[in-house]
């Protein structure tokens, strides 16, 4: 897989100009017609820059680690370093749109390389491109435009810092607008917990606790074909859990079922449901329910 270290290298493949600063560029194309991928398809590739980008696009698939990117009706695509690209199809855009890309290196040391770790967008998988409405895109194009001006016109000692400023305005538009896309999708996030809840029935019930042990997250999410992040916000915006908190869940039901099977030990338990070592098994189930396992078993024993 080919990695691109620095900003230019990445652009240079992209067939975008190179940049007016060594770790930052900004390509705003306001014409008409399309604009198509540097070539007909792509091997996996992975960079070093972050990239927030509006795009409307016409034909072809843009690959994002395991899913593709939906962004037919205008959508900002946010890209983190080492995150894997791959285009398809010969992938072609609308002229219009903007494409900011920025070394990780060119926000070192500031708040907002702390603050853009916390932007769940930045790894989420093709059902969360953000689709802006025709207001929302003027506020980011605006954004955009002040970006440009002090790109093109002011590279000066403050220079890094009202840059820096317009895109933490930015990145707080889009988790507004992100926000409200999330709260319109209360039907997909009920198939998702659906979802969720059939896997793990099927996963626990076909024996495969017994035979893999429990079930990663990333496993959990790459079944599902989303990220582990997106999955773990959905679950918690629908019910208030994690998707750690809803595993537990079902194997603190499941271990109820088996510790009123007589003569079972705590430990046969423990391994039954996948757990390597019996006492972190006894200390989650007592955090869950209040009381041991032993306890458990002695009040809703089966007489």
């Amino acid at each position: 897989m080919e990695h691109f270290k620095t900003l230019s290298s990445y652009l240079d493949y992209l067939g975008l100009p190179r940049p007016e600063h060594p770790m930052l560029s900004i390509f705003n194309s306001k014409g008409e017609g399309y604009l198509p991928c540097p070539r007909e398809s792509s091997p996996p590739i992975t960079n070093d820059c972050y990239s927030i980008s509006f795009k409307k696009y016409v034909k072809g698939d843009l690959n994002y680690g395991r899913t593709k990117y939906d962004f037919t009706n205008g959508a900002l695509i946010f890209i983190a370093p080492r995150q894997v690209l791959q285009w398809d199809n010969s992938v072609v855009f609308e002229q219009k749109g903007f494409s900011i890309n920025f070394h990780e290196d060119f926000i070192k040391g500031t708040e907002l390389a702390q603050q853009i770790k916390k932007y769940g967008f930045f790894s989420y998988s093709v059902n969360e491109a953000l689709h802006l409405s025709p207001k929302e895109e003027k506020q980011i194009e605006s954004i955009v435009a002040n970006i440009e001006i002090e790109y093109q016109n002011n590279q000066d000692v403050f220079s890094k810092e009202i840059i820096i400023s317009q895109l933490n305005t930015l990145l707080k538009y889009a988790n507004r607008f992100y926000e409200r896309q999330f709260l319109n999708r209360i039907e997909i996030s009920n198939d998702l917990l659906e979802q969720f809840n059939q896997y793990l029935n099927e996963y626990f019930e076909s024996g495969q606790l017994q035979e893999k042990g429990i079930p990663s997250i990333e496993q959990v999410a790459d079944k599902m074909s989303v990220s582990q992040r997106y999955l773990s916000d959905t679950l918690k915006k629908e019910t208030g859990k994690t998707t750690t908190e809803h595993l537990h869940l079902h194997l603190i039901d499941e271990a109820k079922n088996i510790l009123l099977q007589p003569n079972k030990s705590i430990s046969e338990v423990a391994y039954e449901l996948g757990f390597e070592y019996p006492p972190y098994f006894s200390r989650l189930f007592k955090k869950k329910e209040g009381i041991s396992p032993t306890e458990y078993r002695e009040k809703y024993k089966l007489n």
